[in-house]
């Protein structure tokens, strides 16, 4: 997925920025506390935070800062970096003061390691211990996962009935013509794509059934009904507005991508208050929040801030002031 993409590219764009970041304005929303920020313990604070550019980073940077922005302190908005490597960077070398990532991106990506580990918990553990020795602290995680899956229109999902990965692998034995594919050429190809899906689940899909296309056009030809099923991401606010079924990975095949805030461990220490603060956001960010959140930018064409403004607002953690 986005998160996933040319990380040589944004590691020589860091490399020759040379002191790092010099962009970003303040954000300025009339907030005040609602349910987190009471007391405004983030008072006096000077905080940066970050994100990458597409559109799911782009609405939880929103909305970190604006949970900030409430609890007191004032905020540089840096959201929009192209590239993990350089977003991380900016958390790694003070340019940025926290961030939401992924578990998994910062398992694989970050700290090289080739095996995901299967339960969430585990695998954000993981990820925690290891950063500490770098200066970054990652706080709880959200239920959201914004992983691989294979997704089906309603027409055929009516047809075959499956819900699971072990279900379509059953049924590309029984009826090998009934399971066609629309998928990345990247997916199709990783050992975390298709390749390993096929040997976890026992399958095997003739190349004839496998048609590779851009992202966006495979959720287009995947509601069309133009292949059985459609590599996604799940989060995606295209899912939701597609009325797609997402098939379940009931063997854990696919590495787990939960969105966790990281914290400089230096501005942690000095605002502790931080944690608190985003608690309560981050449990409120599931894969049902996130599609529809995604989609109203992605779908609707509304701004990524608003959008984050507005579910902070209706879930009560902000007040307008």
């Amino acid at each position: 997925m986005r998160r996933r993409t040319c990380l040589l590219a944004a590691a020589v764009l860091v490399a020759a920025s040379g002191c790092g970041l010099t962009s970003g304005s303040p954000m300025v929303d009339d907030v005040k506390p609602g349910t987190i920020g009471r007391g405004e313990p983030l008072k006096g604070a000077d905080l940066t935070v970050v994100s990458k550019e597409f559109t799911e980073q782009l609405i939880l940077g929103a909305i970190m800062g604006i949970a900030f922005e409430a609890a007191g302190a004032n905020v540089l908005d840096r959201t929009g970096i192209q590239g993990s490597v350089g977003t991380r960077a900016a958390v790694e070398n003070g340019d940025g003061d926290a961030t939401y990532e992924y578990t998994g991106t910062a398992w694989i990506t970050y700290l090289g390691n080739s095996k995901p580990i299967p339960d969430p918990r585990q695998q954000w553990e993981a990820v925690r211990n290891a950063d500490a020795k770098k200066g970054l602290t990652w706080l709880p995680p959200a239920p959201m996962n914004n992983t691989y899956a294979l997704a089906m229109n309603q027409a055929n999902y009516r047809t075959y009935r499956t819900r699971t990965m072990s279900q379509v692998a059953e049924l590309s034995k029984k009826d090998p013509a009934a399971v066609t594919l629309c998928v990345e050429g990247e997916f199709a190809n990783r050992a975390d794509g298709l390749p390993g899906l096929e040997k976890a689940y026992g399958m095997s899909i003739p190349q004839r059934n496998i048609t590779q296309m851009d992202t966006g056009i495979i959720y287009t030809q995947t509601a069309k009904g133009a292949c059985t099923y459609g590599e996604v991401f799940t989060t995606d606010g295209r899912i939701k507005s597609m009325n797609l079924v997402v098939m379940a990975d009931d063997k854990k095949f696919f590495p787990n991508y939960n969105a966790a805030p990281m914290v400089r461990t230096d501005t942690l220490k000095k605002w502790p208050a931080i944690a608190s603060v985003l608690a309560p956001v981050t449990k409120a960010l599931n894969n049902d929040v996130a599609q529809t959140l995604n989609a109203k930018v992605d779908v609707d064409g509304q701004d990524p801030h608003q959008v984050a403004l507005d579910w902070m607002t209706e879930k009560g953690f902000v007040k307008e002031g």
